[in-house]
C-alpha cells in the first residue's frame, strides 16, 4: 500500500513476550504500524488520546481494567477507535459481552499473521470480526442466563469470599447474598456457589 498512511494500533496485554511477538508480526505489514504498546487495561485511554490510534487490539484479563471494560470506556470517551479483542481465553461467553460492550472484533492469540493483520484491516474499514469456532460455540451455549447481580455476587465467591464479606462489599444482606449465590447455582446446574462460580468463569460469564 505504498504512500497510503499505515493503520496506527495500540497493543494491550500485561505479557511482555506476546506483546512483543504480536508487534513484530504486525509490524512487518507495510499497512499498519504499532504506535504504542501498554501493559494495563487502565493505561489504554491515555494511550489512544496521546498516539491517534486508529485500532485498538486489546486483551481481556490484565490489571487495572480488563479488555471488555476499555472497550465500554473507549466507547463512551474514544469512538473513533476500533476494537479488536486479541486473547488467549477462547471463551464463548468473553465473545459475547465483548461484543456486547462495543467489539469490532474477537479473534484467539493463535491465529495466524495473516489473519490477524487480515482481521485488523478488516475492522478498521467497519467489519466486524469473529472467530468463526468462537462463534458456532456461543450460539451452541446460548446467552448468559445470570443477572448482573448474580454475575457479581459469583464474581466475589470466586476469590474464596465469605457471605459475610460478599454482602459487606456489595451493600446487601447475608440472606439476599444467599439468595442470588442458590438461584446462580441453580442456573449453571451446579452443585454449591464456588462450584457456579468456576463454571461461570470457564464459560466466560464473569
Amino acid at each position: 500500500m505504498s504512500g497510503a498512511t499505515p493503520i496506527r494500533l495500540l497493543l494491550a496485554d500485561d505479557q511482555a513476550l506476546v506483546r512483543g511477538a504480536l508487534a513484530a508480526l504486525l509490524g512487518l505489514e507495510p499497512d499498519l504500524e504499532v504506535v504504542i504498546e501498554v501493559d494495563r487495561g487502565d493505561a489504554v485511554l491515555t494511550a489512544v488520546e496521546q498516539h491517534r490510534v486508529d485500532v485498538a487490539l486489546l486483551d481481556i484479563e490484565m490489571p487495572g481494567m480488563d479488555g471488555i471494560a476499555v472497550v465500554e470506556q473507549l466507547r463512551r470517551q474514544a469512538p473513533g477507535v476500533r476494537c479488536l479483542i486479541v486473547t488467549t481465553f477462547g471463551r464463548p461467553g468473553y465473545l459475547r459481552r465483548a461484543i456486547d460492550a462495543g467489539a469490532a472484533g474477537f479473534v484467539v492469540k493463535d491465529s495466524p499473521a495473516a489473519e490477524l493483520a487480515d482481521a485488523v484491516r478488516r475492522v478498521h474499514a467497519g467489519f466486524r470480526v469473529i472467530d468463526p469456532q468462537l462463534a458456532t460455540e456461543s450460539l451452541i451455549e446460548g446467552m448468559n442466563p445470570l443477572s448482573k447481580r448474580e454475575q457479581e455476587v459469583l464474581g466475589q465467591a470466586l476469590t474464596g469470599a465469605p457471605v459475610a464479606q460478599i454482602a459487606r462489599t456489595l451493600h446487601l444482606s447475608m440472606g439476599t447474598v444467599r439468595n442470588y449465590l442458590s438461584t446462580a447455582a441453580a442456573k449453571v446446574g451446579a452443585r454449591s456457589s464456588v462450584e457456579a462460580a468456576v463454571i461461570a468463569r470457564d464459560r466466560g460469564w464473569l
